[in-house]
C-alpha cells in the first residue's frame, strides 16, 4: 500500500526544530524561516549534540558569515516560491534585497560565489520543484500552475520544466496518473 502525502516543508521544519531545542530543554525563539533565535548562552558541548539531533534530520547548524547569508537567501526563495502570499509576482531582485537588506548585486555575487550558481537558477530549481508538488497534489491545470508560479506562458513552465527534470509536464502528469492507477488496481 502506498501513501500519497502532502505538507507544509516550512512548518514541518518549524515543527521539528522547535521540538528537538525543547528535547535539549534549549530557551529560544523562531525568528523566521532557518533562523532561530537562543536565548540563552549554550555550552559547546550542548551545541554540539544539538548539531548532532538536527544532522539526523538534514538540518545543518550553519557558522560562516557568508554560508549564513547564503542560507538566508535561499530561505527567502523558498518562502517566495512556495507560499501562496503575493510574493511570486514581485520580482526576485526586489523581493531579495528588500527581504534581506543587501543589493541585489552583492547578494547574487556572493550566491555564486558559494554556490557555484546563480540566484536565477535555484529560483528556477525550486519553481520546478513546486510545480511537482502541485502537479501531484493537486488538480490544477499546466495553465493554472503557470498562472500561480508568475510564468508568463505555459510553453515558457514547459521549457524550464523539461530543461531541468528531461521530461515535460504533461508527461510528468501522465507518469503520476498511470501511478496512481496502478497503485489503486494493485490494492483492488
Amino acid at each position: 500500500m502506498k501513501l500519497h502525502l502532502k505538507f507544509d516543508f516550512n512548518a514541518l521544519c518549524r515543527k521539528v526544530l522547535d521540538e528537538k531545542l525543547l528535547e535539549h530543554n534549549i530557551k529560544h525563539k523562531v525568528v523566521g524561516f532557518g533562523e532561530v533565535e537562543l536565548l540563552e548562552k549554550l555550552s559547546e558541548d550542548r551545541l554540539q549534540k544539538l548539531s548532532d539531533d538536527l544532522n539526523e534530520y538534514c538540518i545543518e547548524i550553519v557558522e560562516n558569515q557568508k554560508s549564513i547569508l547564503v542560507q538566508k537567501i535561499k530561505d527567502a526563495i523558498t518562502d517566495m516560491v512556495f507560499n501562496d502570499d503575493a510574493n511570486i509576482n514581485v520580482k526576485a531582485s526586489a523581493y531579495l534585497s528588500d527581504a534581506l537588506g543587501h543589493s541585489y548585486g552583492y547578494l547574487s555575487n556572493l550566491f555564486s560565489e558559494v554556490t557555484h550558481t546563480s540566484i536565477e537558477n535555484f529560483i528556477i530549481l525550486q519553481k520546478i520543484e513546486y510545480t511537482k508538488q502541485l502537479i501531484i497534489n493537486e488538480n490544477l491545470s499546466l495553465t493554472e500552475i503557470a498562472f500561480k508560479l508568475n510564468y508568463s506562458s505555459v510553453a515558457h513552465l514547459s521549457t524550464q520544466f523539461k530543461n531541468t527534470t528531461g521530461i515535460t509536464p504533461s508527461a510528468f502528469q501522465r507518469i503520476i496518473t498511470k501511478r496512481r492507477e496502478l497503485n489503486l488496481n494493485q490494492t483492488n
